[in-house]
């Protein structure tokens, strides 16, 4: 196991090597590269999509409306932003906000590889249908779209390590239609269940399978 040391010489590299890429026509066009935020020896890792027009002003995740929604998502299951690592797909705003390419998609890809591999969460939570479709590719199993797989609570393993895995909406989607946010706060409630020991062990989690 790394020590904590380790773990942010290892994290200040891989913000160098995020910081320098030039892979993607988007690293040319953003104001500021966004590798994410939180705790290093976190138990849960929130994975979006990219970064939005706040975020690349401020290269921190999250820090727009949307964000401002996830922060109070956390804080009603007893969280703050501090005890989780919060990150996305994409360290580089899209262009008008624009989906990720697939290129895009692949060229990120490894940061979070390393990203996940040294944080080691127990809980990895996706925020919309492109983050939740690279950890399904990552862990092999079949993605049938965030509406379907949303609030399904899954064991997997990503690179010999078991995590749960719960995808949800991105906030932004609860923004522009509001009867999401119902969707959205049932799923917190759920990582509330697991990280308060509920659902812990392989028996009572199999029950949350739908």
């Amino acid at each position: 196991m790394r020590s904590v040391e380790d773990k942010y010489v290892e994290w200040e590299r891989l913000v160098r090597e995020i910081t320098n890429c030039r892979k993607c026509a988007i690293s040319y066009s953003r104001k500021n590269p966004v590798p994410g935020e939180g705790s290093l020896n976190a138990e849960i890792m929130f994975i979006g999509e990219a970064p939005g027009g706040r975020e690349d002003e401020l290269g921190r995740p999250f820090v727009g409306a949307a964000g401002n929604l996830l922060t109070k998502l956390l804080n009603e299951i007893g969280l703050e932003r501090s005890d989780v690592f919060i990150g996305n797909v994409l360290k580089c705003r899209p262009p008008g906000n624009r989906d990720p390419t697939e290129e895009e998609i692949d060229n990120c890809l490894p940061f979070l590889i390393r990203q996940i591999k040294l944080i080691q969460p127990r809980v990895i939570v996706t925020l919309g249908r492109f983050s939740a479709m690279v950890i399904s590719r990552l862990a092999g199993i079949r993605f049938r779209g965030i509406t379907r797989e949303r609030g399904i609570v899954r064991k997997i393993t990503l690179f010999g390590s078991e995590v749960v895995f719960l995808p949800t909406y991105h906030p932004a989607a609860a923004l522009y239609k509001p009867p999401l946010l119902d969707s959205l706060r049932n799923d917190f409630s759920t990582l509330k269940r697991i990280i308060s020991g509920e659902v812990e062990d392989k028996t009572t989690l199999d029950s949350f399978f739908r």
